[in-house]
């Protein structure tokens, strides 16, 4: 019965490492990735200028937790800030 309290005790903190390095590699900030978090975050579409402004603000490659950051940082800000004047 300890044998089986051993590894019960074990998972929880081999998932927590999991998940601990899949969130700190880097991912490439693409529209795709840009939309699926703004999905799972905010469980609605963010429009093409926004998207723009997060490739814009985290560069080619960012962390899912600073992506997360920004498209939920995104809705927030005034439009005049997001828009690129021409």
């Amino acid at each position: 019965m300890t044998a089986i309290k051993k590894t019960a005790t074990k998972a929880p903190k081999a998932l927590k490492a999991l998940k601990k390095t899949a969130t700190e590699g880097k991912l490439p900030v693409t529209e795709g990735n840009v939309a699926k978090a703004a999905l799972r975050l905010l469980a609605q579409r963010l429009v093409s200028t926004e998207v723009a402004y997060v490739q814009r603000t985290l560069g080619a490659t960012a962390s899912q937790s600073d992506i997360d950051a920004q498209v939920l940082a995104v809705r927030k800000l005034p439009w005049a800030s997001i828009v690129v004047a021409d």
